[in-house]
């Protein structure tokens, strides 16, 4: 099978197209025929050296962990899937899953069936971001109705998401991005879109019951100046979540990393609000398997709106 393939870490231009030997299934896993694969800011950052190249280890090794596509072999004792039935998973996270690759094997239960409403390519990019944005509004916040959430970087990959999961559930949201990207939010529900790049967030917004951290550092202490005494600020980006969690403990508040886990009934909830049309998933633009390098370049810019996705 095709996959993409790294010999040393680097920029883009270490991705290459290479072969391996098509996986089989072992008890309790399936197999699945990739159509598309989604492409995450950690997939970037462990081809560099960071991200998760520690778990993964030296070179070579393939990279990527969404996945939807079709299964074509399952092994003993799998009873949730079928040959031919379309699925879509964030398998192994955080080591190897090669989604890259035109099959993937891993454990029935990391993935799901694809709701009907999203195509193949809408479905490689929603696992990673979406159980990342349901574990931390749902399964760490417990987000309830009429509490305020606030999102930065409101119109990204996990942002977008994010700010669905928690209208589905009956939060007032708030979101920082820039402007052109606020009638994209309020499309997608929101209830304020702060523009970061005329006014200090901390100013513009009313105290919240949780802030929803996508890009840490300043972006993250200075969160606290909007939490409310007994709000919860969830910090992603691992790199500076203990910065995060130091300072608001010294102000008596409460604040959280996190790393999303695979969770195949995290990813049926998810389908059901596609399926209800309470999520929709953004997909700014595909690339072939093989163009990989190019998909890393433009996510590396930071200025996609929504999700990039490989096409198999």
């Amino acid at each position: 099978m095709r996959v993409i393939t790294q010999r040393s870490t680097g920029g883009p231009e270490v991705l290459e197209l290479g072969e391996a030997a098509i996986p089989e299934p072992l008890p309790t896993e399936i197999r699945v025929r990739v159509a598309a694969a989604g492409v995450n800011p950690v997939d970037w950052k462990t081809r560099a050296g960071m991200g998760m190249s520690a778990v993964l280890g030296p070179p070579p090794f393939v990279l990527g962990w969404d996945v939807a596509g079709t299964v074509d072999a399952v092994g003993a004792g799998v009873t949730r899937f079928s040959v031919g039935d379309s699925v879509l998973g964030m398998p192994w996270f955080p080591r190897q899953a090669g989604a890259y690759a035109e099959y993937v094997t891993a454990p029935s239960r990391h993935f799901a069936h694809r709701p009907a409403r999203l195509s193949e390519v809408e479905a490689a990019a929603l696992p990673l971001a979406g159980l990342t944005a349901w574990q931390c509004l749902v399964d760490v916040a417990d987000v309830q109705p009429g509490q305020r959430v606030l999102v930065h970087a409101a119109a990204g990959g996990v942002g977008h998401l994010a700010v669905q999961i928690a209208k589905a559930k009956g939060a007032y949201v708030i979101g920082t991005a820039s402007v052109g990207k606020h009638n994209l939010l309020h499309d997608l529900g929101i209830d304020e879109a702060v523009d970061y790049r005329t006014e200090a967030f901390e100013r513009a917004v009313e105290p919240v019951d949780l802030v929803l951290d996508l890009l840490g550092g300043d972006v993250a202490v200075r969160s606290l100046d909007v939490l409310q005494p007994e709000g919860r600020l969830i910090s992603l980006p691992s790199a500076t979540a203990a910065q995060a969690v130091s300072a608001a403990a010294d102000r008596g508040l409460r604040a959280t990393g996190m790393i999303v886990e695979p969770d195949g009934a995290g990813l049926e909830q998810l389908a059901a609000l596609a399926d209800a049309r309470r999520l929709r998933v953004l997909v700014a633009e595909t690339f072939p398997l093989e163009r990989a390098s190019l998909a890393h370049r433009a996510g590396e810019m930071g200025r996609t709106t929504g999700k990039l996705v490989l096409t198999l």
